[in-house]
């Protein structure tokens, strides 16, 4: 496997400068041999006409977060990450990578949960190319190689999650954000590592079931949400229940036998359990016959 190793070239100013001071020169001692008619001096100042015409080719510009990979026939020679005029042999390849920080958001994905539901999803993934020969070498294109297998590590981890978690504690897409996210992350840099890409962050931009299923589930959650609430409304009414039995057999306001307080236990229950507003009833009689 090819690894990156940085080289830098000659000066450009001084190469700039030496190469046109030639290209006068040689143009002036054409003129004169053609004036003197000595095909011999003429020959020569073509040749170095053509020679120095093509060493300006070896001039280049490298900006910042910005490198050139440098490839003479078919051989890799190095990576110059410096900023700068630079001059090259003028028959290298110099192909120019970003190493700017950059975002890929996908499309909206439909895929299914780990219960089999069809869920919509997409991420956000930034990233930067930290390796360029792996970049250029090791993939036909990085950047269509990243969209790819970002999409395909989407596809992977809403697979391998459900929905929403089903017991307490278990990890769940809607409601583990922050472990989704690293896993995401984790799942794309792996993908990712031979093409000589680091990935920054990763984060689920969009989620939501499928329209067909998005009533169903809707409903669902709701059912939920109220047996949820259900739970600590009585949890809470039980303590209260408790509470009050406590306090009165303590000091001593009434003796209840358990006849009694099976019916107070009751109507307390009726009362702090109710979604409705208690409406007292005075009853002047007896529990007994």
């Amino acid at each position: 496997m090819l690894q990156e190793k940085t080289i830098k070239g000659f000066g450009g100013g001084f190469m700039l400068i030496l190469l046109v001071a030639l290209l006068v020169g040689s143009f002036a001692l054409f003129i004169r041999s053609a004036r003197q008619r000595d095909s011999e001096t003429v020959l020569v100042a073509l040749t170095l006409l053509a020679v120095t015409s093509v060493c300006l080719g070896g001039l280049t510009v490298v900006n910042p977060n910005e490198a050139k990979v440098v490839v003479l026939f078919g051989t890799y020679k190095g990576t110059v990450k410096e900023p700068g005029f630079w001059w090259f042999n003028p028959f290298t390849r110099r192909r120019r990578v970003s190493l700017r920080v950059r975002n890929f958001e996908s499309s909206k994905l439909k895929v299914n949960d780990q219960d089999g539901n069809p869920v919509e999803i997409a991420a956000v993934v930034v990233w930067k190319v930290v390796e360029t020969a792996e970049a250029v070498f090791h993939v036909d294109d990085y950047e269509h190689f990243v969209h790819v297998q970002s999409e395909s590590a989407v596809r992977t981890l809403a697979t391998s999650y459900p929905y929403d978690a089903h017991v307490e504690g278990q990890t769940s897409l809607r409601m583990s954000v922050i472990e989704i996210s690293h896993k995401l992350r984790d799942e794309i840099q792996e993908r990712l590592e031979k093409a000589g890409v680091e990935v920054i962050e990763a984060r689920i931009t969009h989620l939501a079931y499928a329209p067909e299923i998005a009533g169903a589930m809707l409903r669902r959650q709701q059912a939920s949400a109220v047996i949820a609430a259900r739970q600590k409304i009585v949890e809470g009414a039980v303590g209260m229940v408790q509470m009050a039995l406590e306090q009165l057999s303590q000091k001593h306001v009434v003796e209840l036998d358990e006849e009694r307080k099976a019916s107070m236990v009751s109507n307390l229950l009726v009362v702090l359990c109710s979604d409705r507003d208690a409406q007292p009833i005075v009853n002047a009689g007896t529990l007994y016959q």
